[in-house]
């Protein structure tokens, strides 16, 4: 059955209703999977969203810009002027994990605007580092009240990340906002995943929330393998003359190669 590309009110009329799902895609083949596999939402390099060929791969995935280029000490303008050529390159919302200030400078221009609370790594320092915010009761109303914040400065959605299961499941009861999951238990609005862990890519340490569903890391090794076999073959078959065969060459008729050799000779060659 075909289906539409999700408004921000319809995802907002699903909340309590169904888990969404949400991947982060690092390639048009990645938004193209992801547009197959009916995820919900797909979170987008800037290189991906900006590519005009965009959705024609991803036509009906709900896009979140990351905010990988808009880094700490951006200005608010400077963020609300990317924020617009996104949403020219069709991009459904916007992710931002600056000030209140510019969620609210966005939503004054109609930008729909998905925070993130708890565990932001950008702003990890002032969480006492990588790890879970809000096991205690006084961090876990930190984390409500974030989300309040947000509701205030009219985000539509936040990425709760790390945050325990039972504060997370609490606050997204309490809270208007499209509660996304990574790493906060089954009871928020949606569950949010990085395809290098998905595929198993990542080479490097895996978050305890991740779920690999392939060995693309192994698959990467093997063809990398093959390869470089494939690139001693071919060295070796030209030092040994087996490249080029016939097969490989166009040859001149013998009467015409006979004639240009003539022609050599009479220049001195």
């Amino acid at each position: 059955m075909a289906r539409n590309r999700p408004t921000v009110a319809d995802l907002q009329a699903l909340k309590g209703k169904r888990q969404l799902s949400k991947l982060r895609v690092f390639s048009l083949e990645e938004a193209e999977a992801a547009e197959h596999a009916g995820i919900d939402i797909i979170s987008v390099t800037y290189d991906v969203m900006f590519d005009p060929r965009f959705r024609d791969a991803a036509p009906t995935c709900f896009a979140i810009p990351g905010d990988e280029r808009i880094k700490l000490g951006a200005t608010t303008d400077e963020i609300l002027r990317m924020a617009v050529k996104l949403r020219a390159a069709s991009a459904d919302a916007m992710y931002c994990s600056a000030s209140l200030q510019t969620i609210r400078r966005l939503r004054d221009e109609h930008i729909p605007v998905c925070g993130h609370v708890g565990l932001i790594p950008a702003h990890a320092t002032w969480t006492g580092g990588f790890k879970a915010v809000g096991k205690t009761a006084e961090s876990a109303a930190f984390v409500w009240k974030q989300v309040k914040d947000l509701e205030a400065a009219g985000a539509f959605a936040a990425e709760i990340e790390v945050v325990p299961a039972g504060v997370a499941s609490a606050i997204s009861r309490r809270t208007p906002l499209i509660m996304i999951s990574m790493g906060a238990g089954a009871g928020c609005d949606a569950q949010y995943l990085f395809s290098e862990d998905v595929l198993g890519t990542n080479r490097g340490r895996y978050p305890r929330h991740a779920k690999r569903y392939r060995d693309f890391a192994a698959e990467f090794d093997r063809l990398q393998n093959e390869r470089i076999a494939a690139f001693c073959e071919y060295a070796d078959d030209i030092q040994s003359g087996a490249y080029p065969e016939p097969r490989h060459m166009v040859e001149a008729d013998p009467e015409e190669l006979r004639k240009f050799e003539v022609f050599l000779a009479s220049e001195g060659y």
